[in-house]
């Protein structure tokens, strides 16, 4: 089993930043491809970025790019999501998640364990 706790979340004014921790217990987080989704009231779950067991590869979401970061620091056993320029179409809760084997890291299914995410409102 893992657990997986998220925090940093809040309200922020467009333009401005965020940084999205996850702490994670219970397995050896070196083995865990990491992922952050979000999810805005009535909408489904998207992918927003994942990174590999090392930290060498990482994906974003297309609406994303050049705006997020994520980074993983295995000594901590936490995984980050540095937010920039943000903007109101990002609030959202933001989950993360965890799971030793994925073959589309995009897909929300393929992750195995769920924190119980943390809320980003961007205000205008």
């Amino acid at each position: 089993q893992v657990q997986l706790v998220e925090s940093g979340g809040g309200l922020v004014q467009a333009g401005g930043s965020l940084r999205l921790s996850c702490a994670a217990s219970g397995r050896t987080f070196s083995t865990l491809i990491m992922g952050w989704f979000r999810q805005a009231p009535g909408k489904e779950r998207e992918f927003v970025a994942a990174i590999s067991w090392s930290g060498g590869n990482t994906y974003y979401a297309d609406s994303v790019k050049g705006r997020f970061a994520i980074s993983r620091d295995n000594a901590k056993n936490t995984v980050y999501l540095q937010m920039n320029n943000l903007k109101p179409e990002d609030t959202a809760a933001y989950y993360c998640a965890a799971t030793g084997l994925v073959v589309h890291v995009t897909r929300h299914r393929e992750y195995k364990y769920w924190g119980q995410g943390t809320q980003v409102t961007v205000s205008s």
